[in-house]
């Protein structure tokens, strides 16, 4: 969801027991949020400044303590409202659960009871209400090391990612820290030293791990890793490599389907494996046990559009529960979108949903060509000054030009590199070279600036152009919905109108994925490198496996309309044509 747009979602759902994550890489953003929230509710703004000592840890810190404060006390005075108006908040958070929660179920049965023990009830209903859980969101690879005044690199744990874990650890939050972006040694390992991701007498850590995967490998190498250090991953959240938000990150031509078919036959032998590993590591440590019944949760994300896709994936594969990211983009009351981005979301065309280059990171980035922050780049671009200023040096990472690590967003880099670059003019590449480099865009600010401008702010420096990060899904919302409107939406009590030529779920990721193979199938052609043949090859294999797996599931596949049938058929037959003219040979 990016760097701004969950910054204060708790506050916003966190009363109605909805979990939502927060990112906390950066920083500058938490600390004015800080300022903003404490100045909205009346309590006491102590800032933190960038120099002082431990600076990055101790305001993600106050910020995530004053979150669970203001929740804490909106969460009382909901208990405190009567049921018997209709638009309390309190009827809001029953009526907004799932029909089949047991929460739900109680609430019909007091409403329906007559006057001598509705009273009896309602006290049992205001004792089930809790708030969602706060979550962070800490990308491993966003863990750039960092400098004193003297310009001397401080120790391993003042680096970003190490210190934005410190901030959680030291919370007094009862959450957990989503770790996205693969696997980290350093930042994983530096999990052993908080007590509070270890077991409680009750056998359960205080605070969890949730990791994103790609697929089953993935979450067996990074569940052991941590499971020897006495860690217990409490969920592998699974996200399509394509069909998403935000960065995506491509795998070899897997696809959900057949992915999270693996996950449901194989995870209960891989929950006793990890459970064995982690209770051994606990005992060598001198550390409580875990709870023997333990188990981790598999949840799915990427794409999702209606209730028949969301409970497909519980029903079907088992998993636990389905995420839903983009199209809250579309709720101001769950996300922070500033009203001019809202409404180029709403006016965009599906092929201004693109993957780009943007981040960098070097990994593809979901973007809205639309977007003010895309406005920006070009303009900058046209005025010969390409690139942006860079003030927060959160993505700093190459040391081409310079000893000190530098963005590749940066003008500084961009300079530096399209005079390098000139030297290789009318060379092969050259024109895909420099067009990538200029793709390159600022996300500390990009992403940041919405949140300050929903909040009636303006950005540090002015500096208001917006970048946005929705999946491709999001093309096929075309309004403003509140949230009860989408939360109805989840859970089949009422469907929004998407746009007719919106595909399933699976078949659009299967077009993403096959979208991605041809450019790189193109790119091979032109100039063949052994490597990538042979993960094309890999890829190619795959996605015949996913393409095959599919048209038996098909078959299977009982809630599908006919023309839904006909429309994933058609679409299977046309990849599996596409793929029978490939050749390696």
């Amino acid at each position: 969801m990016g760097l701004g747009f969950t910054i204060d979602t708790p506050l916003k759902v966190a009363k109605y027991g909805i979990d939502s994550v927060v990112s906390i890489m950066e920083d500058h953003l938490i600390e004015s949020m800080r300022k903003l929230y404490c100045r909205k509710n009346g309590v006491p703004y102590i800032p933190i400044r960038e120099k002082d000592q431990d600076a990055r840890a101790k305001r993600i810190t106050a910020y995530l303590d004053l979150l669970k404060k203001l929740v804490d006390r909106q969460v009382e005075l909901l208990r405190s409202t009567s049921f018997d108006d209709p638009d309390a908040e309190i009827n809001r958070y029953f009526e907004m659960l799932p029909e089949n929660h047991p929460k739900s179920k109680l609430y019909r049965v007091m409403q329906a009871a007559n006057c001598s023990i509705k009273p009896e009830l309602r006290e049992r209903l205001k004792k089930v209400v809790v708030p969602g859980k706060i979550h962070v969101n800490i990308m491993t690879k966003v863990d750039k090391r960092n400098y004193d005044e003297d310009g001397q690199e401080l120790a391993r744990e003042f680096s970003d990612g190490l210190a934005a874990l410190r901030g959680f650890a030291n919370s007094t939050l009862s959450s957990s820290v989503v770790f996205s972006a693969g696997m980290n040694p350093s930042l994983y390992g530096y999990l052993e030293e908080f007590e509070d991701f270890f077991p409680m007498e009750a056998g359960i850590p205080v605070k969890g791990v949730i990791l994103k995967v790609s697929d089953f490998r993935s979450a067996q190498v990074q569940g052991k890793f941590l499971a020897k250090k006495g860690i217990w991953v409490e969920e592998f959240r699974v996200e399509s490599g394509l069909n998403c938000g935000g960065h995506a990150f491509a795998t070899d031509g897997l696809l959900m389907g057949p992915i999270l078919e693996e996950f449901r036959e194989k995870r209960d032998v891989l929950n006793g494996e990890l459970m064995a590993i982690c209770q051994k590591a606990l005992q060598g440590k001198g550390k409580l046990p875990l709870d023997e019944h333990i188990r981790f949760r598999v949840t799915a994300q990427g794409g999702v559009g209606n209730h028949e896709e969301h409970q497909l994936l519980m029903e079907n594969y088992g998993v636990d529960a389905v995420g839903w990211g983009s199209p809250f983009l579309l709720v101001p009351e769950a996300t922070s979108v500033d009203q001019e981005t809202m409404t180029r979301l709403i006016e965009a065309k599906a092929a201004d949903f693109f993957l780009s280059h943007a981040s960098p990171l070097g990994v593809p980035f979901n973007n809205l060509r639309t977007s003010s922050g895309e406005v920006q780049r070009k303009a900058r671009i046209e005025k010969g000054r390409p690139g942006s200023p860079c003030y927060k040096k959160v993505l700093s990472f190459n040391t081409e030009f310079t000893e000190k690590p530098i963005c590749t967003s940066s003008r500084q880099y961009q300079f530096l590199k399209l005079k390098a670059l000139e030297e290789q003019k009318g060379e092969k590449g050259y024109k895909e070279a420099k067009q990538e480099l200029l793709e390159k865009d600022c996300l500390c600010e990009g992403l940041s600036a919405p949140a300050i401008l929903a909040n009636g702010g303006k950005p540090d420096r002015n500096l208001s152009a917006v970048t946005i990060c929705p999946g491709p899904n999001l093309a096929y919302f075309k309004g403003v919905y509140s949230l009860k409107e989408m939360v109805d939406h989840i859970y089949g009590k009422v469907a929004i109108q998407l746009t007719p030529q919106r595909p399933q779920v699976f078949i659009k990721e299967l077009q993403l994925t096959v979208d991605h193979f041809k450019k790189e199938w193109k790119k091979l052609q032109e100039h063949f490198e052994h490597k990538k043949a042979s993960t094309l090859k890999k890829s190619k294999v795959n996605l015949e496996l996913g393409i095959g797996y599919y048209q038996q599931w098909l078959s299977q596949i009982k809630n599908m309309t006919d023309g839904e049938r006909t429309r994933m058929q058609e679409a299977l037959e046309e990849a599996k044509g596409y793929f029978a003219s490939v050749s390696f040979s």
